[in-house]
């Protein structure tokens, strides 16, 4: 099965389990170095103890040496209090006032940063302490670099897909065009021939039947030519347009398909290009014939809906899943063996983007059918 959908699913599986690798490993390597930072601060904070103890016990040391560091420690938060709780002295806390002092010896005690410094057998401090600030940020930062992640793979993301969406859509101009422009010479010498033949008196109904195929190709020729540029929308009758689909429609579907054909009136035109709006009323019928397996019964329904003008396509074929409602309109998207996917992708595209309407899976059920909607504004 030629399923771009399935590529495309794909694509996107991977690109989001690499960016869950690449994510999962900054996190890892940025909490890694929290963990060491705040190792190497508790190891500073039993040296800084260590000095506080020598300084208020032993006599006999360089006090140079246990002055250096005390004063070594500029950026940890630190506070000591006495075996009653009293606060003793602090470092490195910008407010001095003891109040504030207060507040933040029960702060540290909350987090549980505490180590005791044994003065003599008596007698008992305990020094807290909080993260430095390079520490605090540091904690912080995986979140700003999840965060700055997140958005840059949303960015990158949606930049491809929209790339390839406009890739894609130069793809169907192209095709589209290029399909129109190789139609249109044997079209031509077809036309031609046909008036050499009305000259050479040729039975009249044989040139009758030709000639309606030849003007069909002629439609299947500026429908194509119309794909990609902005066709010209004017007044229609929408019952008109409906009801040619469904003669054509008629005239070349199994005897098997039980085809009905409700129209109500429509008050009001639609702004419309005929030939397109024809193009997806057939596409979407034909579509419904396939999941129908060539036997079944189709009805098509015409109905006014307050301002709205609705076209109702009705299978008893083997339904769609619930999941796969708005799937069915992307580009690639098949179910059949030897399908591009494209026909109800251009039916979405004609619907939406050159008339502004809408088109959906109203309703559907597995193995009883399925209800496709068309929704055009009134005039």
């Amino acid at each position: 099965m030629r399923n771009i959908y399935r590529k495309r699913q794909k694509f996107k599986i991977t690109f989001i389990v690499i960016s869950l690798l690449m994510v999962g490993v900054f996190l890892s390597v940025s909490d890694k170095l929290v963990q060491d930072l705040s190792k190497e601060e508790l190891n500073k904070m039993e040296i800084w103890a260590e000095a506080t103890r020598l300084a208020a016990s032993d006599t006999n040391t360089d006090l140079g040496l246990i002055l250096k560091i005390l004063q070594s420690n500029s950026t940890i938060p630190v506070i000591i209090v006495d075996e009653e709780g009293r606060i003793m002295g602090s470092a490195n806390i910008s407010n001095n006032d003891s109040i504030y002092l207060d507040k933040k010896y029960h702060d540290y005690k909350e987090v549980g940063n505490i180590i005791e410094i044994p003065i003599d057998e008596n007698t008992k401090q305990y020094l807290y302490y909080d993260d430095s600030v390079m520490l605090k940020y540091l904690a912080l930062f995986p979140y700003v670099q999840l965060g700055v992640m997140i958005l840059f793979l949303l960015i990158s993301y949606v930049a491809l897909m929209n790339s390839k969406r406009a890739e894609q859509n130069q793809v169907w101009v192209g095709l589209s065009k290029e399909t129109a422009h190789q139609l249109g010479t044997p079209i031509s010498s077809l036309m031609a021939w046909m008036e050499v033949l009305k000259m050479n008196d040729m039975d009249k109904t044989l040139l009758a039947d030709m000639e309606k195929d030849v003007n069909r190709l002629s439609v299947i020729a500026d429908r194509f030519s119309k794909i990609g540029s902005s066709p010209e929308l004017v007044p229609s009758d929408i019952s008109q347009v409906v009801v040619t689909s469904a003669e054509y429609m008629q005239r070349r579907i199994s005897s098997k398909v039980d085809f009905k054909v409700d129209i109500s009136e429509v008050k009001g035109c639609v702004k419309i290009c005929v030939p397109l709006m024809e193009w997806v009323v057939e596409n979407i019928c034909k579509n419904a014939i396939d999941a129908m397996s060539g036997t079944g019964t189709l009805k098509l329904i015409l109905r006014q809906e307050d301002n709205l003008c609705c076209i109702d396509i009705i299978d008893s074929g083997k339904g769609i899943a619930r999941k796969n409602f708005k799937t069915v309109f992307r580009p690639g998207y098949t179910t059949k063996e030897r399908g591009w996917g494209l026909g109800l992708a251009l039916v979405k595209r004609i619907v939406e983007e050159y008339h502004g309407g809408r088109v959906y899976v109203k309703e559907s059920e597995l193995g009883k059918g399925t209800t496709f909607r068309v929704e055009l504004r009134l005039s």
